[in-house]
């Protein structure tokens, strides 16, 4: 059945179909790409290089080419935004929205009021292979500003953004003067299960403070070796969130890594926020995730023995909570939209106390 003959606002544009469309390669002037390695120099869309990735475990090697947290920034007139992606494959899972994996959704920046509002996603045909089109209309021609998300769980190999041929293209907005939130860990902080890509944490986060992100959440393979700390602690950053608990294989695991990921951070960047949380799915398992959640009260006690004034913990089990708290996850474990919307409240709460207090 063809739900949309039935319902047409399930109807997709899954073709651009404009005569007039100019098709423009994010990687030239004058788009804005953020949240991935060395943008417009690499043959495939990356969050980092290949050196690293290929040797750090067989998941990262696997994973690092999926654009969770990319972005482009870019204005325009024209009154259709289109979209025509490149893609090796197209990711389906049973658990996560075809959307949250391997759409894209659209954001109109206001430059006046520093805030931004979702506009509408581009789908896939759940028969494609390869990538695909689609197409965003508006009903009058004036400039705005948007944001354009990346997947999460698809790798891009180019992307092109489709403008009227007489339009008016210009940089997007920019981002407060900082450098880039980063963000480690696991599934969860890759964007699992987000029914689009701007419901993760990061980019909640992001838009709500106006502030760039680079996320390097691995599935499964977020486990802190030494080759990722190194490669991550040479990264400029403004603030570094440790979301680093689920994929630790045991506890002893996370003893030996966790406090580790401190020192070698702070060592690199000993004056920027450094947030640390414990796994939000707490009740799934209390005994094992309180044995879990004790390490990393370790190494914020640490932390804080040494004199670090500013570093900040966040408990996982207060976070899904309230009269939402059942509706947190898709599988007892990784958060629905409304789980990673209180994910993005207890770390935006943390990053602007941690600003607040470095500037009092």
């Amino acid at each position: 059945m063809d739900i949309s003959k039935i319902d047409r606002n399930f109807k997709i544009e899954h073709h651009i179909d404009e005569e007039n469309v100019v098709l423009y390669d994010v990687r030239s002037e004058p788009f804005d790409l953020y949240g991935l390695y060395n943008p417009t120099e690499e043959a495939d869309f990356k969050r980092m290089p290949d050196e690293i990735a290929k040797n750090v475990n067989e998941g990262v090697a696997s994973l690092y080419l999926n654009t969770a947290g990319g972005r482009v920034r870019f204005a325009t007139d024209s009154r259709y935004v289109a979209i025509k992606a490149e893609m090796p494959s197209l990711t389906h899972f049973s658990h996560m929205p075809f959307s949250g994996t391997s759409g894209f959704d659209l954001y109109l920046d206001d430059p006046v009021s520093d805030s931004t509002r979702y506009v509408k996603s581009y789908f896939a045909d759940m028969r494609a292979t390869e990538g695909f089109e689609g197409k965003v209309s508006f009903s009058d021609r004036k400039m705005r500003y948007f944001t354009l998300n990346f997947p999460t769980y698809n790798s891009v190999k180019n992307l092109w953004i489709g403008l009227e041929d007489d339009a008016t293209v210009d940089h997007g907005l920019s981002y407060k003067p900082l450098a880039p939130v980063v963000y480690y860990g696991s599934s969860i902080t890759q964007g699992g299960c987000s029914s689009r890509p701007g419901n993760a944490y990061q980019a909640i986060v992001s838009r709500r403070m106006n502030m760039d992100f680079l996320n390097l959440g691995f599935s499964g393979s977020g486990k802190g070796e030494d080759l990722i700390l190194d490669y991550m602690a040479g990264l400029n950053m403004s603030v570094f969130v440790s979301d680093y608990d689920h994929n630790a294989p045991t506890v002893e695991h996370l003893k030996n890594t966790h406090c580790k990921l401190y020192e070698k951070i702070r060592a690199a960047h000993p004056d920027i926020p450094y947030i640390m949380l414990s796994k939000p799915d707490f009740l799934g398992n209390v005994f094992h995730n309180s044995e879990r959640r004790d390490v990393i009260i370790d190494t914020f006690r640490y932390a804080k023995e040494r004199g670090d004034k500013n570093v900040y913990w966040i408990d996982g089990e207060s976070i899904f909570r309230g009269p939402y708290a059942q509706l947190c996850t898709v599988d007892g474990c990784h958060p629905t939209d409304i789980g990673f919307a209180l994910m993005a409240d207890a770390v935006e709460h943390e990053i602007r106390t941690a600003f607040t207090q470095r500037y009092l």
